[in-house]
């Protein structure tokens, strides 16, 4: 008899065993995770279900790791979880987290390419981001073109300033190449509707005089009429004479003033010395500046110059323009 009941209390305290421990597994399913702020976790490319629940383990996130890889198997979740990183607020339970890792819906950074950057701040802003895998860094931007399937264009001007969203791990090129595919597109609906009798022979010239265009002026109200005086200057064969293409030419050695000599520097972008548009856009237009390049304000001004409060004077004649120089801008060039 003796045999006999040890037999059967230990054949209870195996069900009981395992009664209990499917109970704490059920209650573990659906019991909060031991976040109490939101946290960000990160499934590797081709990470295993066991190396992703031990790591919830190491986070602190759960204690229970065997339950997370039972209930993944269970749920038929195992081969479902797709990597990137994740964003596992407060009070998620281990169930909802194996459906936030299937459904793929990683966390989502953002980089915003500014009106009027030139490709190198671009290039910076890539490289200060921390989500983003870098491919570019270090190399020329004609070899970052050919990268991204346009071989043989210049960098400068080619991409379309927005605001681009991204999931941790995505390569910089895959931002240019949104960016790049967006300004071709823009651009050729803008060409499209353009104004008749510009002096521009095709949309690089206009992506072109835009870049100016955007350098020239904050103001998006005077951006048509400035673009205005460019197009009559271009089309009388005047020399365009704006600063944004000296100081793009000058490089690093500009040092935040232009002086009278700088204005004689001959470098291919120095429109006071060189006839018509610059070689290459000098800065990344947004839509504003591309519509006005395209779609200029008519009128007789010739001439501008700025006022000092983020406007410009605007003159028809020389004499005019020289009278809002003396007014506004003495001291400019000195």
């Amino acid at each position: 008899m003796s045999v006999k009941r040890l037999f059967w209390a230990a054949g209870l305290a195996a069900v009981l065993a395992i009664g209990g421990l499917w109970t704490d597994y059920l209650r573990t399913a659906d019991a909060p995770l031991a976040n109490r702020e939101t946290v960000y976790f990160e499934i590797g490319k081709g990470q295993s279900l066991s190396s992703v629940a031990e790591a919830l383990r190491e986070r602190g996130l759960t204690d229970k790791p065997l339950w997370f890889r039972l209930l993944a198997w269970a749920e038929k979740a195992q081969s479902r979880l797709k990597y990137g990183e994740y964003e596992i607020p407060p009070q998620t339970t281990p169930r909802q987290l194996l459906a936030l890792f299937a459904s793929g819906k990683t966390r989502h950074y953002s980089l915003t390419f500014v009106e009027g950057w030139n490709f190198r701040q671009m290039a910076e802003a890539m490289n200060r981001q921390a989500g983003l895998v870098h491919r570019i860094e270090g190399k020329p931007p004609r070899d970052v073109m050919a990268m991204i399937d346009a071989p043989g264009e210049d960098a400068e001007g080619r991409f379309f300033p927005d605001t681009y969203f991204f999931s941790r791990g995505t390569e910089d090129l895959e931002l240019l190449r949104r960016a790049y595919r967006k300004m071709q597109i823009v651009l050729a609906e803008e060409w499209q509707g353009r104004a008749q009798g510009l002096p521009l022979r095709n949309p690089y010239e206009a992506l072109t005089l835009a870049s100016i265009v955007e350098k020239e002026t904050g103001l998006p109200a005077e951006r048509p009429r400035i673009a205005g005086v460019f197009t009559r200057r271009l089309a009388k064969g005047m020399l365009l004479q704006t600063d944004p293409t000296v100081i793009y030419g000058m490089g690093e050695a500009y040092a935040g003033n232009i002086r009278a000599e700088d204005l004689l520097r001959d470098t291919p972008y120095n429109t006071y010395v060189h006839a018509g548009l610059p070689p290459t856009p000098i800065s990344m237009p947004g839509l504003g500046a591309l519509r006005a390049a395209l779609r200029p304000e008519a009128g007789d001004s010739l001439y501008f110059v700025a006022r000092g409060d983020g406007g410009h004077v605007f003159s028809k004649t020389l004499a005019e323009h020289n009278k809002a120089v003396d007014q506004f801008q003495k001291n400019r060039h000195d």
